[in-house]
């Protein structure tokens, strides 16, 4: 490939009006050698920007600060990216977008070009205001370029971007009033915002925002290629004549110009996070001075060469046009994030809100870290280790910052996003693999800091050795995650020779045995040391995170060895992971839209399922996972906008595709150990950074052919179903040959398993309660079980602390009064594990309730009594401790079993309105001597809804007094019924959640 073609691709055809094809000299493209191969013409931005990929398509530079793309929605989930494929009306050009991710954010600084007379309305209140429709049939993205027709106006737009500046070509048509609208009040809430016009050619301004990123700062400068000859600038949409520098939360502007047919208006945007001066330098040091095309097509043509050298990181012979598409666009994808945050003095806006200066590295910002230590972060081991070392120091100036290492960083701001502390798997995984260029002490000191806290259910996690779900929501799925990252401390911990701390964290790693229910075989909550009931492994609730039972039950990539063991056998997981892909591809319980993806119950469309297909490995039979990786990469990505299954998240979707295309992946990042799968191109190979090549072949290869028959590792017959990290750095040549029928001999071998095994410091896992209920009447069975099956039980029913000399369980236990059952298991030899403690209350009296309304399934509070079982439910609804009514009052009877004098009545009320839970509009108690005749109390009123608080959650107690004699008592709350206008669920019902009715 020509270096001219592969350079110019796009970019001259940005800037139609020069017409001279200009190859530079510079370092960059001295690096573009012939075997460079053009593999831009394979990347499709529009990928993942239908369905729910929720990626955009605009001009980016690899990892950029930058990201220039049309805007065409303000809000709503599959407008995460500010785009989606479906639409026809485009706001704008906005220079900050998210890629995949589930929640919206970013969007700043608007630009428009319009014709005509003026108009600041965006049009969201349903008139067009200044958008314009648009066609994809005129529309054209490619690596770092974008391009539309806005047939409002009749103007073509064209886009790309440096690392921290936009380009902007506008071609307008013949017309005095040629605009460029700046719209600073776009998308997400503004705290402040100001824009200067400091001459007829540049506009300054900042926005401070807040959304996901609870302060965003972004600052501009915006510099045009014409004088303007008239501009306005308005606040709260209101312009002020001859101001020339507004500041408020509301803050536009336009600049206007004569324009000749087909004239060309270009601007430059460059933006900070640290100040407008710090801007103004980006826009210097990345940017001409002037408007010379030619040296403007050079600062692009570095963004291309950029672009291709990426690329070619990884370089692919075979497959179809659509599979090289799908590809090099995975490849792409993985490349837009993390973003650069720092100017290019160095300096950045950190967690603490100050400016700081990194020395010696660059700042990076976005960190899916739920999503991308799966795979995209091993992914970059491979072909950006010195960007992971740059990734890590960025995780450790946050945590000298802000004092912990973030879960979901953005913007310089903790997010409290997703689940884990998963900045620990990034850095135990690098550190792992030889990637040491950062404070390696400090690292670790920071790793412990993550998972010594008392938040997230951690404070239950450490001294239960996992979390009940009365405690925290989501619990199973932060145990299985809390103790994965754990393991990762204890591998590093081992090789600094820290060993107190790896015997810690290696039994804190191990904290999935307590959450493994013997009898069924899946991960499963608990509720007072009981299994939830009733169990469904298909049922989305909140014991899970994004997932149910069947999806999160096979994440332990740290011991699957010892899962193995829990399982009964390797011929038992195969046939739980048939029984997976096997199963009715539906769930219930409530909605969750980012299940998707399903074969069966694997839920490619969302992380927790992604090593799964790789698991037979494990199990020696990785001929089923050749099958099932072949089948997720043909079913669930396309070359088309909705071609992925799930959020794109930041690259971990396309990660996977990339790794498994190449035919591995990393099941536990930190091992070095890839798991292999099935290549899907005949030749792969990685160019690796420091000049090695490490080649995969695959002969005879095609859709049928997808079984490895053979394989020769440098000419040396290999065997393995696995390779090892050190061996792809050192380069050499992996053949398969492969074939249409399995050959379930090749890598079945013992020695040919791929292991994960915790062999050290084994626990003994918590006993359980087996049966048991919570509240009672006048008796309970309880029964007690151990995960193994073999350990024994001590116990004490007084809530003292039990020992060796305790009581040992043989048979059930009746209860006939409150009682704290206080147990651990214990081996033969003494070892013994964590004391769990199970409270069980016996309801005085006979009393009775009586429910008039149903109340929804997944939100039970523990069933029929919760209302009356003498325990309060914390503030959060996802524990499962309330009892929730959809679109419908909450009526109960409570019968005491007698007249008694009744002195005041309390019912508890849960507000978190962000989650469609409402407070009633009224709370009434009623009190009968015989169940029939009710005598109204009191009503009490709620005040008017609160309509800004959408942020957090309270529990509101109604209570009256009495003081008269009563058997019954009455309580109704009365539901809101539809969803008020102004909340993002508008046209749903809205919930009452209530726990307890208090009778004093």
């Amino acid at each position: 490939m020509k270096q001219t073609a592969i350079l110019l691709i796009g970019f001259l055809a940005l800037f139609a009006s020069c017409n001279k094809q200009t190859k530079t000299e510079t370092a960059q493209h001295e690096i573009l050698t012939e075997n460079l191969q053009d593999y831009l013409k394979y990347v499709n931005p529009f990928i993942g920007t239908g369905g729910h990929g929720h990626t955009y398509p605009g001009a980016t530079a690899p990892f950029g600060m930058v990201q220039v793309s049309p805007d065409t929605r303000l809000e709503g989930w599959d407008g995460c990216s500010a785009y989606h494929y479906s639409d026809s009306l485009l706001y704008g050009f906005s220079h900050t977008h998210l890629s995949g991710t589930g929640v919206s954010d970013y969007g700043d600084i608007l630009l428009m070009p319009t014709v005509g007379t003026v108009t600041l309305n965006n049009g969201a209140d349903g008139k067009l205001g200044y958008r314009s429709a648009f066609s994809h049939d005129t529309e054209t993205a490619k690596a770092g370029f974008y391009s539309v027709d806005l047939t409002s106006y009749n103007i073509h737009a064209k886009l790309t971007a440096s690392k921290r500046v936009a380009y902007h070509q506008y071609t307008f048509p013949k017309s005095k009033d040629a605009n460029i609208i700046i719209d600073l009040l776009h998308r997400d809430k503004v705290l402040e915002a100001s824009l200067k016009v400091v001459s007829d050619t540049e506009i300054e301004g900042y926005r401070i925002s807040d959304a996901w990123a609870k302060e965003q700062h972004v600052y501009f400068v915006a510099q045009f290629s014409k004088p303007f000859k008239q501009f306005g600038l308005a606040l709260d949409d209101l312009i002020k004549i001859g101001a020339k520098e507004l500041k408020g939360t509301n803050v536009k502007g336009y600049v206007k110009f004569d324009a000749d047919t087909n004239e060309v208006i270009m601007v430059k945007v460059a933006i900070s996070a640290v100040s407008i001066e710090g801007a103004r330098k980006n826009l210097e040091e990345e940017s001409p001075k002037d408007w010379n095309l030619e040296k403007i097509v050079e600062v692009m043509e570095d963004n291309v060469g950029n672009w291709q050298q990426q690329l070619n990181k990884i370089q692919i012979e075979g497959g179809t046009e659509d599979q090289k598409t799908i590809f090099y666009t995975a490849l792409y994808h993985t490349m837009l994030a993390p973003n650069l945050y720092t100017d290019t003095n160095g300096k950045y806006r950190g967690m603490d809100n100050q400016i700081h200066t990194a020395k010696g590295f660059d700042r990076y910002t976005v960190f899916s870290l739920w999503d991308t230590y799966r795979a995209a972060n091993p992914l970059y081991t491979l072909i950006e280790p010195k960007r992971t070392n740059d990734f890590i120091r960025t995780f450790l100036s946050q945590y000298r910052e802000g004092g912990i290492m973030p879960i979901w960083e953005l913007a310089s701001n903790y997010t409290g996003c997703m689940i884990g502390y998963h900045a620990i798997p990034v850095i135990a995984d690098a550190y792992r693999k030889g990637i040491r260029d950062y404070d390696v002490e400090l690292a670790f000191e920071a790793m412990k800091h993550s998972a010594e806290q008392n938040h997230l259910g951690l404070d239950a996690y450490k001294t239960l050795g996992y979390i009940p779900s009365e405690s925290e929501s989501e619990s199973v799925s932060k145990t299985l995650e809390y103790a994965y990252d754990d393991w990762c401390i204890a591998q590093m911990a081992k090789d600094l020779g820290k060993t107190e701390d790896y015997e810690y964290f290696l039994k804190r790693s191990q904290s999935y045995k307590n959450i493994f229910d013997p009898s069924t075989q899946f991960m499963r909550a608990k509720l007072n040391h009981t299994w939830w009931q009733p169990f469904d492994p298909a049922e989305v609730n909140f014991n899970y995170t994004e997932a149910n039972a069947w999806q999160y039950s096979y994440y332990v990539p740290q011991d699957i060895a010892g899962f193995i063991q829990l399982l009964g056998g390797k011929s038992v997981l195969e046939a739980r992971l048939d029984a997976l892909f096997g199963a009715e591809s539906a769930t219930s319980g409530r909605e969750q839209a980012d299940i998707t993806g399903l074969i069966g119950q694997y839920a490619h469309g969302n992380e927790p399922s992604h090593h799964i297909a790789y698991l037979y490995n494990y199990v020696g039979k990785p001929w089923k996972t050749q099958e099932k990786v072949r089948q997720i990469m043909e079913e669930m990505y396309h070359n088309a906008p909705d071609g992925l299954s799930g959020n794109e998240d930041c690259g971990q979707m396309s990660a996977w595709y990339v790794l498994s295309a190449m035919g591995f992946y990393p099941v536990t990042p930190a091992q070095n150990v890839y798991a292999i799968g099935s290549p899907l191109f005949d030749k792969v190979m990685l160019n690796l950074e420091d000049g090695k090549q490490f080649v995969i072949e695959a002969k005879n290869n095609s859709r049928q052919n997808k079984y490895i028959q053979r394989a020769t590792f440098n000419d040396q017959i290999f065997t393995a179903s696995f390779l090892r990290h050190e061996d792809i750095m050192r380069g050499g040549v992996l053949v398969f040959e492969m074939g249409d029928q399995p050959n379930e001999k090749w890598g079945s071998g013992n020695r040919d398993i791929p292991s994960s095994a915790i062999t050290e410091h084994l626990i003994v896992p918590v006993p359980f309660v087996a049966k048991g209920d919570r509240t009672f009447m006048e008796t309970t069975t309880v029964e007690l079980g151990t995960v193994l099956g073999d350990d024994a039980i001590y116990y004490t029913l007084d809530g003292s602390q039990p020992s060796m000399e305790s009581p040992v369980y043989q048979t059930s236990i009746q209860l006939t009064e409150t009682t704290t059952l206080t147990a651990f298991a214990a081996k033969k030899n003494g070892k013994k594990s964590q004391t769990i403690q199970a409270k069980f209350f016996k309801i005085p009296e006979n009393r009775k309730i009586e429910l008039f309304t149903e109340y929804a399934p997944q939100y039970s509070g523990g069933g029929d009594l919760a209302l009356i079982d003498f325990i309060r439910a914390p503030a959060d609804f996802r524990t499962g401790s309330w009892q929730g009514y959809e679109g419908v009052d909450m009526e109960a009877v409570i019968d005491l079993g007698k007249s008694q004098e009744v002195h005041q009545l309390t019912l508890g009320c849960l507000r978190d309105q962000n989650s469609w839970i409402f407070l009633p509009t009224s709370v009434t108690f009623w009190t009968s001597d015989n169940g029939k005749d009710f005598e109204e109390v009191k009503t009490i009123k709620t005040a008017a809804i609160p309509v800004e608080m959408l942020e957090g959650s309270e529990v509101k107690d109604y209570v009256c007094e009495v003081n008269k004699s009563a058997r019954y008592v009455k309580v109704v709350a009365k539901n809101r019924g539809d969803v008020p206008y102004w909340h993002k669920g508008v046209g749903g019902k809205c919930w009452v959640f209530v726990d307890e009715v208090v009778i004093e």
